[in-house]
């Protein structure tokens, strides 16, 4: 069995690739794929052996959540929650900026000879220096406080991934700088100004500062990506009308398209889109297939001849029986391919998920020897 789940909390390679892992641990599980991009995993399993409750617990246990995806329907547009998440991206980036250009300009700007106010010079004005640095990088830390939440929250699962290394890093240069203010105000404290001027060099707000936008410059444009995919993916289901009159009892009734089951009687007048697969029982056209072919002039059609949901009906009227609906149409299949590719992966990019599984756990090692 084949199942689609919806995943939450991946922010990075190591995510998919510790996900991916804990799936394939469980018995009866085939093959896993996740996609980053699309926040999903295709799972194949047997479903004698486990459900989609134990592959949803095992994705949990792992610090992430997971959900069924329910079957798309042709007619629904879903919503675009990258362009959400894009927007959201969008202000967090401008305000970190706006506090990294000033922190960045005083704690490094007079290494480059650039003029600072005399209130931030001299050892005298040291703790001023410092505060000021430390009053910058406060905000940009809580405007990036989701890289700490779930950074951290994966290095107590046992499961570090990039947001723990960004969690880790910036956190080391604030706790290290927060140490070197104390040390400079007890030496300041017992008129010791060249040890405080010492420390005042010590300081790495920047550094946390930089590491947080610079990352969320990145998480900008992959969001960005993301963005694209489902915006074309939106636009496919968008070709499909949402409603269809079908001939039941005699009566024309304007039922929804996803109501429509093969072997219903379709009309189709004049400049609408045909709703579903079929072939014509009465009357004859000319339809543009343009949209699915490809082909820009439009073909006639009549009894007996094949038609495609989402084409339109340019001039004649007619009947038709429906003959696929719902993910069976052309349209519907066609979607789930480009689906399918974009949850796809070259053999590069397997190196590089089980590359990155071990490269956070290796970078922190290092680190700590």
């Amino acid at each position: 069995m084949k199942q689609k789940f919806d995943v939450t909390g991946m922010t990075c390679s190591a995510c998919s690739a510790h996900v991916e892992k804990s799936v394939s641990k469980l018995e009866g599980v085939q093959c896993v794929n996740v996609n980053l991009l699309q926040n999903s995993m295709v799972v194949e399993y047997d479903d004698n052996a486990l459900g989609t409750t134990d592959i949803i617990h095992a994705v949990e246990s792992g610090g992430y959540g997971a959900s069924v995806q329910g079957e798309t329907k042709t007619q629904e547009t879903p919503k675009n929650v990258a362009a959400e998440e894009m927007h959201h991206m969008k202000r967090r980036l401008i305000a970190s900026f706006c506090f990294l250009i000033p922190l960045f300009y005083i704690s490094m700007g007079h290494m480059m000879g650039a003029p600072l106010p005399a209130i931030l010079l001299g050892d005298e004005n040291v703790m001023i220096f410092a505060l000021t640095q430390l009053f910058l990088t406060i905000p940009v830390l809580i405007i990036n406080k989701k890289y700490f939440v779930v950074g951290f929250k994966a290095l107590w699962n046992k499961a570090p991934n990039m947001d723990s290394l960004i969690a880790l890093g910036s956190a080391a240069s604030v706790i290290y700088s927060v140490f070197a203010i104390y040390s400079m105000a007890y030496a300041m404290g017992h008129g010791d100004l060249m040890t405080a001027h010492h420390y005042g060099m010590e300081l790495y707000f920047e550094s946390a500062a930089m590491i947080l936008t610079l990352i969320t410059v990145g998480k900008y444009m992959e969001t960005r990506s993301k963005g694209k995919t489902s915006e074309a993916i939106s636009k496919l289901m968008d070709l499909a009308p949402k409603t269809a009159t079908v001939l039941r009892g005699g009566v024309e009734q304007e039922i929804p398209v996803e109501d429509v089951v093969t072997g219903d009687t379709i009309i189709v007048k004049p400049g609408q889109r045909i709703p579903v697969d079929g072939k014509i029982i009465e009357g004859f056209s000319a339809v543009d297939e343009s949209a699915i072919t490809g082909e820009s002039i439009p073909v006639e059609k009549q009894v007996g001849d094949t038609v495609i949901g989402a084409t339109v009906n340019k001039s004649g009227y007619f009947r038709m029986t429906a003959t696929r609906v719902g993910k069976d149409t052309t349209l519907s299949q066609i979607i789930a391919l480009v689906e399918e590719a974009g949850a796809s992966k070259a053999p590069i990019a397997k190196l590089a998920d089980k590359v990155s599984g071990v490269f956070v756990p290796v970078v922190i090692t290092i680190a700590i020897l």
